[in-house]
């Protein structure tokens, strides 16, 4: 729930310990945003961190029934680390710490606690060396939630990118594309942009599967066979849609121009092309949850963990972004 001066209550988990999370964290300037903001990880690590870099910070312990805090303070939910962490070294016993941050957060937006989260990048491949089976934040968050399909969308500025499939292999991808799926990800879209970002009647162009879109089914048949029936069936509900676009043009200025949002096929076709238009601006969010989550546009950067040299502009970005779509979600209540 807002706080007592009608500002949401944001949860930002600080991510992978020995990753670039907490050095972008230590760069948050609490006066700088609208809201009331509670860190969650090893306060320890955070001060440390700040530290090293100069950074003078000032925490206040989280107490959910607080109603101010200090001038310039930001609050923090203290979760310790399971072991010590140094800069750029991974520790295995730090997967479970990692995953708590995140289900602390969910469950306290899920339970009106907080009225967002947004979240540091994590070390994927690192926790599931720990024996745990992780894909990514989008579909450990939409477990949570109990939502069968969450829907990654990256935007930088006015481009938004909306993916049909994010984590999988590209052999993968063709076999888990079909047009239901593709219409259950639309509707969400949809709906979400309206909600979230108060667009009235939102146009999503939609990338093909294959080069050229296929090539009248030269260059394969998913276009004819999958994307366009699930587009024409959009179109018979009202939905503003169009494509399947080839994906090397839907990109240019004037293709996007009456564009409010394209929809990739899989996850390396449409966002090198966001990140190329807005790294350090972009955010990831995950639509279709009953909970507001964004998220920085990068990964832990161990290389540069420690060093000075980590960017907090997408963190920025996103805790600017979910302030926004609560502000979007409360004026449709």
């Amino acid at each position: 729930m807002p706080d007592a001066q009608g500002q949401p209550i944001v949860a930002i988990t600080s991510g992978e310990p020995a990753g670039i999370g907490p050095d972008i964290i230590a760069h948050i300037d609490a006066n700088q945003f609208s809201a009331r903001l509670v860190i969650l990880g090893d306060r320890d690590l955070i001060e440390s961190r700040a530290r090293s870099q100069g950074v003078e910070i000032q925490f206040d312990s989280y107490q959910a029934d607080q109603t101010s805090r200090q001038e310039n303070a930001i609050e923090i939910l203290h979760l310790p680390l399971a072991s010590t962490c140094k800069p750029g070294v991974l520790c295995r016993d730090n997967a479970t710490y990692v995953l708590e941050m995140l289900r602390r957060a969910c469950n306290g937006c899920l339970n009106l606690e907080f009225d967002a989260m947004v979240t540091a990048p994590v070390q994927k491949e690192h926790i599931n060396q720990a024996g745990i089976g992780f894909t990514g934040h989008t579909e450990f968050l939409a477990e949570i939630c109990g939502v069968e399909k969450p829907v990654m969308l990256l935007t930088a500025d006015n481009l938004r990118v909306a993916l049909v499939t994010t984590h999988l292999s590209l052999r993968q991808v063709p076999d888990a594309i079909d047009a239901d799926l593709i219409i259950r990800i639309v509707e969400i879209l949809d709906h979400d942009l309206r909600q979230r970002f108060n667009i009235a009647r939102p146009h999503i162009k939609v990338c093909g599967l294959n080069p050229h879109a296929g090539e009248g089914g030269y260059l394969g048949r998913e276009e004819i066979e999958i994307i366009k029936p699930a587009i024409e069936t959009l179109r018979r509900k009202g939905l503003n849609i169009s494509g399947p676009y080839p994906a090397d043009t839907v990109f240019t200025p004037m293709a996007l121009a009456d564009a409010n949002a394209v929809l990739a096929m899989y996850h390396d076709q449409g966002l090198p092309v966001l990140k190329h238009a807005g790294f350090h601006r972009a955010v990831n969010t995950t639509l279709g949850l009953p909970i507001i989550r964004t998220s920085v546009d990068h990964g832990t950067a161990l290389d540069l963990a420690g060093t000075h040299q980590a960017n907090p502009g997408s963190l920025f970005a996103a805790i600017e972004l979910a302030i926004y779509q609560f502000k979007c979600e409360i004026s449709h209540a």
